[in-house]
């Protein structure tokens, strides 16, 4: 039979996973769906995803792919493994795909959003999903700081210091925005390094907090050591919004990216 390969549209709630990426010994996204589709299917098949995600780090618009040489429509592909799935983590919408189409590599941008609530008392409704924090917090400074990261720089200091390889990356927008006491900070780049965003935002906390300045802040873009940005903001306040390529794979309306200011 031949065989086909599906692209899925995922979102997923990560709190209880060990990251997207499979691994031996703790629950991970990969391995969820990957049980779903031999649960629907009856075939044992490795997915690619388009994006990695850590341990607690959300995901609204993640792409994964497989091959499968069982002839169902791509209707059954989404109401079966949603089936399937845990409640946390679900398929938005299956579409065909050609079979050397590699999620990954294809990928032209990743959009991730890192969210916080800002006010003195902590938010039961967000706990899982934005970062509390009590303030104050000089929003503008922060905002005026964070397109300092625009551009193609190398950004070692805002990854582990021992990562290895290239840590050139070019990021196309970093805007923090907010409305009432919900401040969210936008990226969009071609690739990240792990916990480039969350550094990120941990470094333009400090800049808010009044412990780094803009300028700072600004020398550590253009040539801050490896780790130097060591204020890792926690993963619960992260989430994967959307992969772009070249081409719409999926007829979802996909949401917009925001160029707001306060």
């Amino acid at each position: 039979m031949d065989e086909r390969r599906i692209a899925l549209l995922l979102e997923y709630e990560g709190t209880a996973y060990a990251g997207s990426q499979l691994q031996a010994n703790a629950p991970t996204v990969q391995g969820a769906l990957e049980e779903a589709i031999f649960r629907l299917t009856g075939e044992r098949t490795r997915i690619a995803m388009a994006g990695r995600t850590d341990a607690g780090v959300h995901a609204k618009g993640q792409v994964a792919s497989f091959r499968t040489g069982k002839p169902l429509p791509l209707r059954a592909f989404v109401e079966g493994l949603n089936h399937y799935l845990p409640e946390d983590i679900a398929v938005v919408e299956a579409a065909y795909v050609p079979l050397s189409f590699d999620v990954r590599r294809r990928a032209r941008r990743r959009w991730y959003r890192y969210s916080i609530i800002l006010r003195p008392a902590r938010s039961p409704l967000w706990r899982r999903f934005a970062w509390h924090l009590p303030g104050p917090l000089d929003l503008e400074s922060m905002a005026r700081a964070a397109p300092a990261v625009e551009g193609e720089h190398d950004f070692a200091a805002f990854t582990h210091p021992a990562m290895a390889g290239r840590t050139v990356r070019r990021v196309f927008r970093c805007r923090l925005w907010w409305r009432g006491e919900k401040v969210f900070l936008d990226m969009e780049a071609n690739a990240f390094l792990p916990q480039q965003v969350r550094r990120t935002v941990g470094a333009l906390v400090e800049v808010g907090r009044g412990r780094l300045s803009p300028q700072a802040f600004e020398e550590m873009v253009r040539k801050g050591p490896p780790g130097a940005a060591s204020w890792a903001a926690p993963p619960h306040g992260l989430c994967l919004m959307r992969i772009y390529y070249d081409e719409e794979i999926f007829g979802h309306e996909p949401e917009a990216s925001q160029d707001i200011s306060a």
